[in-house]
């Protein structure tokens, strides 16, 4: 997606998105991407900031800690944004999956409290929560291996998150309409309570960062 400074970024567009989005009609990405890619990146800045206080500890208790299978050796050189996007463009999940992954990070987050969103979990949580959630909302859904090839993790890994994340969250996959609309308007409240700053900061990030990979690239095809 190219940013553009007029860009809708309104309570009112994201929740047009979560209804009414059309993949014949609409070019744009959702919203609600957006919107979550700042929300995790304004939550991993925040960890950040707690981890460095507490690594001593967090050390120390670092193999008892749940939800460890989801982090990775190396921290991915993707912003979240631009994960989020790879994954809406090559799955076609409808935002409303977003909002369904968006309340099973929330549950995940509040069912194990000594787990802590950092860099080097946040992509293979939301691969796999997405993914989950895809099947909780869509009609038809793509094969696990597919859903590992966009994640950039191999089909193993893919089963054993999935597996992992069901166990660890009880099984409590459901998420009613008050719920659903419940976390909608938080959301909302997002875009319109100062939001939209951080999430065109977000998108503006994105961007930057797009646009030197290319240079990068072409010049790398220069040299070779």
């Amino acid at each position: 997606m190219v940013f553009s400074s007029n860009m809708a970024i309104s309570p009112r567009k994201l929740r047009y998105d979560v209804y009414s989005y059309s993949y014949q009609q609409d070019s744009e990405t959702p919203l609600v991407i957006s919107v979550l890619a700042s929300l995790i990146e304004r939550t991993l800045a925040r960890n950040e900031r707690i981890g460095r206080k507490c690594e001593s500890s967090l050390k120390h208790n670092s193999s008892k800690t749940s939800g460890r299978v989801f982090d990775c050796n190396e921290t991915p050189d993707m912003t979240i944004q631009s994960y989020l996007e790879r994954i809406f463009k090559y799955t076609r999940a409808g935002p409303s999956v977003y909002v369904i992954a968006y309340v099973y990070i929330d549950r995940f987050c509040s069912a194990l409290p000594e787990f802590r969103i950092t860099g080097r979990n946040v992509h293979r949580l939301l691969i796999t929560t997405i993914m989950v959630a895809s099947k909780y909302v869509e009609d038809m859904n793509y094969r696990n291996s597919y859903f590992a090839r966009v994640g950039g993790i191999t089909t193993e890994e893919m089963n054993t998150l999935e597996l992992e994340f069901l166990f660890l969250m009880n099984f409590r996959m459901h998420v009613n309409v008050s719920v659903f609309e419940s976390y909608c308007c938080h959301l909302e409240r997002e875009v319109s309570i100062g939001g939209g700053y951080h999430i065109e900061k977000t998108l503006r990030c994105a961007e930057e960062i797009k646009s030197r990979q290319k240079e990068y690239n072409q010049m790398s095809r220069v040299t070779l």
